[in-house]
């Protein structure tokens, strides 16, 4: 049987990607729906060669001038607009598996739809993890959906862990999260200042967008994914720790109570994540290249400490701290991203800010989406309130 799949983020790295694994089978794929913000002329071209069902902009302008373009070209798709509209390509009756890859907290409703209706939900979007934590998972046991680990680090701990969940505890003493580092792995702190979003975006390992580039840069993105790792395998705050591999090559390990360590290698590849979680429990050819051992030079890893890396730090405070606090660590992070990449702060003032929303906010245990949502909103406002007040 054909697998039907909605891409949600079509436009952004993960979604191209997943593109172009389902390019590669296509007797096993088909598009059913596919989603975007505002780059008309990108979902152009994808309709124009998947020729979904549907594509849904979130832009309401977008979706008029990608609606004028399909006509143009003879093109059947459907094209939607709005929120409401993501949720409904998500949990269709037709679709058999979703790609969450909306960036950030919107990707949080459309992910949480397709857990309510059970489907294959591969999860590149960390932040629904890291705002819905358990009413996320309450959401994929109620729905009876199998959630499978995209971000390449919880992909390779979810192929080292056994597959029967029930042994994990008696089995896994923790896990190890690599990282690159980013592209100030070795520069001084102090001279952090002066960065530029240019200079911070440039990753050395993956073109990835430009958000969890600067995420990537201030390690933010290692701190969310170690909120992630909490809530995808139902782990202890100090069972998971995170080491700095410039390499990239292996992607996160296990150590297991008798002190072996199991670790999923492979080129820095997202492909390679994607296409285990659309053909799992098989294989399918990703179009990564090969590892050639004969050509590694080098495996090392280093100690991610705080001084050099503070924001990674404060995922572990996140989780210590009362229901809602991973919701307002994401919140502030996105708005203090998109001001320093709009100049309006510096790349330092990140963990700034960060830092002063986590005691500023106390979060009142949010129970519902709406609630989290609501609290998501709430500390947007203060972030923006703390940067108006930063000397740039």
């Amino acid at each position: 049987m054909t697998m039907q799949v909605t891409v949600l983020g079509s436009t952004g790295s993960i979604g191209t990607n997943t593109l172009d694994v389902v390019a590669r089978h296509p007797d096993l794929y088909r598009i059913f729906a596919l989603s975007a913000h505002s780059r008309v002329d990108l979902m152009l071209a994808q309709c124009l060669q998947f020729q979904p069902r549907y594509a849904v902009m979130t832009s309401a302008s977008a979706a008029t001038a990608l609606r004028e373009g399909l006509q143009a070209a003879g093109s059947r798709v459907e094209v939607l607009e709005g929120e409401a509209a993501l949720e409904m390509v998500a949990s269709h009756s037709d679709v058999h598996a979703v790609m969450a890859a909306i960036v950030g907290a919107a990707g949080l409703r459309p992910a949480m739809a397709a857990a309510k209706a059970g489907k294959r939900l591969m999860l590149a979007n960390k932040e629904a993890l890291v705002v819905g934590g358990q009413l996320f998972m309450d959401a994929v046991a109620d729905g009876g959906a199998t959630l499978l680990p995209i971000d390449s680090e919880h992909s390779a701990i979810f192929q080292c862990l056994p597959e029967d969940p029930a042994v994990w505890p008696q089995r896994v003493d923790h896990i190890i999260l690599t990282a690159s580092g980013g592209p100030f792995r070795t520069r001084e702190p102090a001279s952090l200042r002066d960065v530029t979003p240019q200079q911070a975006g440039n990753h050395p390992n993956f073109a990835m967008g430009r958000k969890i580039s600067i995420d990537s840069a201030t390690m933010m993105n290692k701190a969310l994914e170690v909120i992630e790792a909490r809530w995808l395998f139902n782990l202890q705050p100090e069972q998971i720790k995170v080491v700095i591999h410039p390499q990239q090559i292996v992607h996160s390990m296990v150590q297991l109570r008798d002190a072996s360590v199991l670790a999923q290698l492979g080129t820095p590849d997202m492909r390679v994540p994607i296409a285990c979680g659309l053909a799992w429990p098989e294989r399918v050819a990703s179009g990564a290249a090969p590892l050639d051992f004969a050509k590694l030079s080098a495996l090392t890893f280093e100690e991610a400490d705080a001084t050099r890396f503070p924001g990674l730090h404060l995922s572990w405070q996140a989780l210590r701290a009362p229901h809602g606090t991973t919701t307002v660590l994401n919140a502030a992070n996105e708005v203090a991203v998109a001001a320093f990449l709009d100049g309006r702060m510096r790349f330092d003032q990140i963990y700034q800010v960060n830092a002063q929303a986590l005691e500023g906010v106390q979060p009142q245990a949010p129970d519902s989406i709406d609630a989290l949502l609501a609290l998501d909103a709430e500390v947007r406002a203060y972030a923006q309130g703390l940067i108006s007040e930063l000397a740039v």
